[in-house]
């Protein structure tokens, strides 16, 4: 029974090639959990790919759902799964109950939200995998790569408008550029139509690959002054950069962009990674917000 509720996920098409589509597996999803089901394997295929996943390598899967990416993860690597879904956790109990009982794959039924210490579940240099609901991307980015316990790499199905934000695709930097970048190294590796999902969701997606992720970035400078700065820099987007970095002073303001070399006239959304350490690093020094 529980070898045929595995295959029933994967069927040949109406053409009879061979190539194999996710087909439902007959649950409705939830709109309050912003379920949408990923029924495209060959995308299934290259989230994995991007992972990278090395021999005894631990996986955190964030929302299992179905359970397709989770056979796909299991065929490489050790799998720790959380997913908040009761029904969906009794299904995925059933089909991998083998894997259960070896230990190899852990499934903890709770939103991601509410689990406090990572560390306790998960070993050093894991490894993020996990197609999430949109309105969870945010607090994943802000807990997994800047938080304490961080993924040795993640990869993440979100909305293409936000990958292409955060890897800067159009040469403009933003907040949530900076942010990722300066812990990792982030790419696009692969666009995800809505047609893909069910129900279709109704932006297309794209896969986020983000390697390298380390906190040696802030070495010199501390994380809570550098944002402060980032954040002031972009606080009106259309400003130049000395107006928005003038509540640091406008002498310490101008000190700090002669010594990164920086013109005061310049946008926020054109300066690079190491110029704002740079200015983090000076106007830190030089002291703090003013009134």
């Amino acid at each position: 029974m529980r070898k045929e509720s595995r295959l029933s996920l994967y069927k040949k098409n109406k053409f009879g090639t061979g190539k194999p589509r996710i087909v439902s597996n007959g649950m409705r999803p939830k709109k309050s959990l912003g379920q949408h089901f990923l029924r495209s394997k060959r995308a299934l295929e290259k989230i994995v790919d991007a992972a990278h996943i090395q021999e005894g390598e631990t996986v955190f899967e964030i929302g299992s759902g179905e359970g397709v990416l989770t056979n796909l993860l299991l065929q490489k690597a050790r799998v720790v799964a959380v997913e908040t879904d009761a029904r969906l956790c009794e299904k995925l109990r059933d089909i991998y109950a083998k894997e259960i009982s070896e230990g190899k794959f852990i499934l903890i039924e709770k939103d991601v939200q509410e689990i406090e210490n990572i560390s306790e579940i998960l070993p050093e240099g894991y490894v993020l995998v996990a197609n999430i609901p949109y309105y969870l991307s945010g607090y994943i980015l802000r807990r997994f790569i800047g938080g304490e316990y961080p993924p040795k790499r993640v990869v993440l199905l979100l909305q293409k408008e936000v990958v292409k934000r955060i890897i800067a695709r159009n040469g403009k930097e933003s907040i949530l550029s900076i942010s990722i970048t300066a812990y990792g190294v982030p790419k696009m590796a692969g666009v995800v139509p809505k047609k893909a999902f069910a129900p279709a969701p109704k932006v297309d997606s794209a896969i986020l690959s983000i390697e390298h992720i380390s906190r040696d970035f802030f070495n010199t400078v501390s994380e809570k002054v550098f944002f402060e700065v980032v954040k002031a820099g972009f606080s009106q987007k259309r400003k130049m950069l000395g107006n928005n970095l003038k509540r640091y002073g406008k002498e310490e303001c101008e000190t700090a962009c002669f010594a990164c070399n920086i013109k005061a006239e310049e946008r926020a959304e054109d300066i690079a990674l190491s110029d704002w350490k740079c200015l983090a690093e000076h106007l830190g020094v030089s002291g703090t917000i003013k009134s």
